[in-house]
């Protein structure tokens, strides 16, 4: 596409104040429903034409929308009422929004000239846990606190009170402009499990879930092992965080895998994958290895483990010492008479990148779409998880695959991909470029051979950085994995920049998603907003309330109280309500 074109299809575009973006359409780049890798890496370009693939179903406003804090930590967000203990949550003061003038300089009187590009919600690291499955590292508490959460049986339920959150926001809250998708960037399940997955897709599009895998009747886990380095919630066991404060609450294993219902958003939504839906433990290049599966779905489960020997594991884990788990199948067939019996369940076997493609294209997940939710046919044909589609009139997305398919969690991309993302933004260079990824760019330095492709480079962040700093169409980079906000301003001369914004899990405190709202500010600037919201739950918890919006209100309030649990992972206030300011490239 010419620049002639570009600068063109701008004027009309500001001169009309992007009609097409605030009617609630999003379009995906042909050739089917986004535009993914169309043949094998190294071969071919594809090419791409738009069509309507998804409308949002939010109804237009009747009175103006913006700007508005209800449902945003603007207005309030969860803050402790007791300083010792158990810390209980209640209302706290909402966060102000930060004016962010690292790349350029806000003008007088934007508010009244803006026009609203696009606006859409960013979910990542929900962690969807299957807390019963027998490969899972609770045992590693025993050297590292963290290394187990107490609100972990609790993971889909805080999900699907995010989701009734994002449904019932009413727009962008600076803009008013409609949610035209929203984007989960990664780590969507725990320890690539298809129990996991399958609860993933129906929390998203829509139904009911049990939460439970092995014997259907009750848990079988550390939390009613009486293991004393565990929270024991049903039993009088003393166990080490009661001594911390955390209650004893009868028929809370029960009630956390009672079926629950999850409406699904309301409005499309799109993935991107992350390391622990990639590979088992977030870090294992082990699939289709027997002795996995053979230790996933059978009766056997390790609980706990000397501190001596977890602090090794842990460091192997850490340090990348072991890649395809070798060390981890000896630990666990040392230790084979040590494993307490479970039920066996073959739903907790791995699933493969194939696998985890065809549940995004099954019928029956398919939500408010678009079909696949960006992936397709396309990335089926050639074995690859990264896409385009198109978020509106003036942007495109571009969903990457940042995983390491050799091992371990820190990411990197493969030379075909980082062309194909190269090629993309010239293809669309008349039009804004909001990347989506799960790694980080400063996580990215993981540059093991993928096992598919042996013969490939891969790439670290830095070079993915320089790569985006040669386009001026590019805003933004938006990203997980450090389970943190952490907004970044990037600047690499001539006057091109962008920002990469980095949002909180929502599996640790504080457990947020965000709104990232574009708008032209009609003076040579762009403005990025970015909003926090919180889960739909009740900031104040009650123990005696089991029921679904009672448990999601306590997955928060464990996880504010989670020994260990990190104090900084909300950020700075210039990491959470912002405006992000850019020139116009």
């Amino acid at each position: 596409m010419s620049r002639t074109r570009s600068v063109n299809r701008r004027t009309v575009l500001a001169a009309t104040g992007a009609a097409a973006v605030s009617a609630g359409v999003g379009y995906a780049l042909r050739p089917t429903d986004s535009q993914a890798a169309t043949t094998a890496p190294g071969t071919g370009t594809g090419t791409a034409a738009e069509a309507p693939v998804a409308q949002s179903r939010q109804a237009p406003a009747a009175a103006p929308l913006a700007p508005y804090t209800r449902g945003t930590t603007v207005a309030t967000v969860a803050a402790p009422r007791t300083s010792s203990g158990f810390r209980r949550l209640g209302d706290g003061i909402g966060w102000r929004r930060v004016v962010r003038d690292d790349l350029a300089t806000p003008k007088s009187g934007r508010a009244g000239r803006r026009t609203a590009l696009a606006a859409f919600v960013q979910l990542t690291d929900l962690h969807l846990m299957d807390t019963q499955h027998p490969l899972r590292l609770e045992y590693l508490r025993s050297t590292d606190v963290h290394a187990w959460r107490p609100q972990e049986a609790l993971t889909v339920h805080g999900a699907v009170a995010l989701v009734e959150r994002v449904n019932a926001l009413r727009g962008g809250p600076v803009t008013g402009a409609p949610l035209h998708f929203a984007m989960t960037t990664g780590d969507n399940t725990d320890n690539n499990a298809r129990s996991e997955l399958e609860w993933f897709m129906k929390v998203m599009s829509g139904g009911r879930i049990r939460p439970n895998s092995g014997d259907p009747r009750h848990y079988e886990g550390v939390q009613n092992s009486g293991i004393k380095q565990y929270w024991q919630p049903d039993t009088t066991v003393r166990d080490a965080d009661k001594q911390r404060g955390f209650p004893h609450l009868d028929g809370f294993l029960a009630a956390a895998i009672r079926e629950l219902n999850s409406p699904g958003l309301n409005l499309p939504w799109y993935s991107t994958v992350g390391n622990h839906d990639s590979m088992p433990l977030g870090c294992y290049a082990s699939h289709g290895d027997s002795w996995l599966t053979e230790y996933a779905v059978g009766g056997k489960k390790l609980m706990s483990l000397p501190a001596a020997e977890a602090k090794k594991l842990q460091d192997a884990i850490k340090k990348a010492k072991d890649p395809r788990g070798v060390g981890f199948r000896d630990l666990l067939k040392a230790h084979a008479r040590d494993m307490r019996s479970v039920t066996p369940d073959a739903s907790r076997a791995p699933f493969t990148p194939r696998e985890y493609l065809q549940a995004h294209l099954d019928p029956a997940y398919r939500g408010l779409g678009p079909v696949g939710h960006g992936y397709s046919t396309a990335n089926l044909d050639a074995g690859t998880q990264y896409y385009s589609f198109r978020i509106a009139e003036d942007v495109i997305g571009i969903s990457l695959d940042t995983t390491d398919a050799g091992g371990h969690y820190e990411g990197s991309v493969g030379s075909a991909q980082l062309k194909w993302l190269e090629r993309t933004l010239k293809e669309n260079q008349d039009s804004y470029a909001v990347i989506f990824s799960h790694h980080t760019s400063s996580s990215m330095d993981n540059t093991r051979p993928d096992p598919a492709r042996p013969g490939e480079r891969r790439h670290t962040g830095a070079e993915v950085l320089a790569l985006l700093g040669r386009h001026r169409n590019v805003l933004a980079w938006v990203n997980g994995h450090i389970h943190r906000n952490e907004i970044t301003a990037h600047a690499v001369g001539e006057g091109r920049s962008f920002w990469e914004i980095s949002t909180a899990s929502h599996v640790d405190y504080p457990q947020l998603a965000r709104v990232i709202e574009l708008v032209d500010n009609k003076d040579g600037t762009i403005s990025l907003f970015t909003t926090c919201v919180e889960s739909s739950a009740p900031h104040r918890t009650d123990f005696a309330d089991l029921s679904q919006t009672g448990l999601a209100a306590l997955y928060r309030e464990l996880s504010y109280n989670a020994p260990g649990a990190r104090t900084d992972l909300a950020g700075g206030a210039r990491d959470r309500n912002t405006e992000l300011v850019l020139k116009k490239g």
